[in-house]
């Protein structure tokens, strides 16, 4: 159990203060030089990398935990270039797919692919274009302008008994406290909040969701403290030294290992549901 891990669950969330606003967020993601260089340079040769160790799994374990899901609405926000909705469509090839997507280029490829498109952010929408099964989002909570308010779109787009499942970052993870200011999660200042099991599950529960799944299952977090260390000179105590330098395979796993079941990867996965 988690509380004998940690004897008070904290709630603290994290977040950068001031921010940009809403508008301004929403114009970035939309037209942006940075997001335009993320569809024409950075992802395109990642993207079937990431199909295969990324997308393709979370579909798979989308399918066997939801197999009721076959001919529901879904919907994926921050569609990107609709890989995760390609994958998932082979899974359930009768559902209905929707790519919420503010990127124009990235929008204009999820059309390409066959998908519906709603080419707006997920708090612009309309309930009434909702009717959604399912929705997901991935790598998105820590970028958004409120939380909340996404948080209570979400739930208005659902059907009830409607589910959604997102992955973020988690402030307690390991790799996070450990390197803090140096984590590149962190620093440059791109990612806005940081929830961590407890608190999310208070977030969800406040707008009105039961929460039926949160956690951490990352498998990286101790190779992204040792990596920062032995590639980037990141300063880290002592100990973790001697552990980057002196601990063997074995132990590096069983570090990783607990690091999960403690809930402090900072890696998060989390299903909601909105009741019936």
């Amino acid at each position: 159990m988690v509380s004998h891990i940690l004897s008070v669950a904290p709630a603290k969330r994290f977040f950068v203060n001031p921010r940009l606003t809403f508008e301004a967020l929403r114009e970035f993601y939309r037209q942006s030089p940075s997001t335009s260089f993320c569809v024409k340079e950075f992802f395109p040769p990642v993207a079937e990398a990431r199909r295969e160790l990324v997308f393709r799994p979370r579909a798979s374990y989308l399918a066997k935990l939801l197999p009721q899901l076959t001919d529901a609405v879904v919907g994926d926000i921050g569609a990107g270039f609709g890989i995760f909705l390609e994958e998932v469509r082979k899974e359930w090839p009768e559902a209905r797919y929707v790519a919420i997507e503010p990127s124009q280029e990235m929008a204009s490829i999820c059309r390409q692919k066959g998908f519906e498109v709603v080419e707006k952010a997920v708090e612009e929408v309309n309930p009434r274009e909702g009717g959604f099964g399912l929705l997901t989002a991935f790598e998105l909570f820590e970028h958004l302008y409120e939380p909340r308010i996404f948080l209570q779109t979400v739930h208005k787009l659902l059907v009830p008994g409607g589910l959604f499942f997102f992955a973020t970052l988690s402030g307690l993870g390991f790799d996070i406290q450990i390197l803090w200011e140096q984590s590149k999660g962190v620093s440059p200042r791109h990612h806005l909040n940081f929830f961590n099991p407890w608190s999310i599950r208070m977030l969800l529960k406040s707008v009105g969701f039961e929460v039926c799944e949160c956690a951490t299952p990352g498998l990286l977090d101790w190779d992204i403290v040792e990596g920062a260390y032995t590639r980037d000179g990141a300063d880290i105590t002592r100990f973790w030294q001697t552990v980057a330098k002196h601990a063997t395979v074995a132990a590096r796993e069983d570090l990783q290992s607990w690091i999960q079941r403690a809930h402090l990867s900072s890696h998060m996965r989390i299903l909601a549901r909105k009741p019936q």
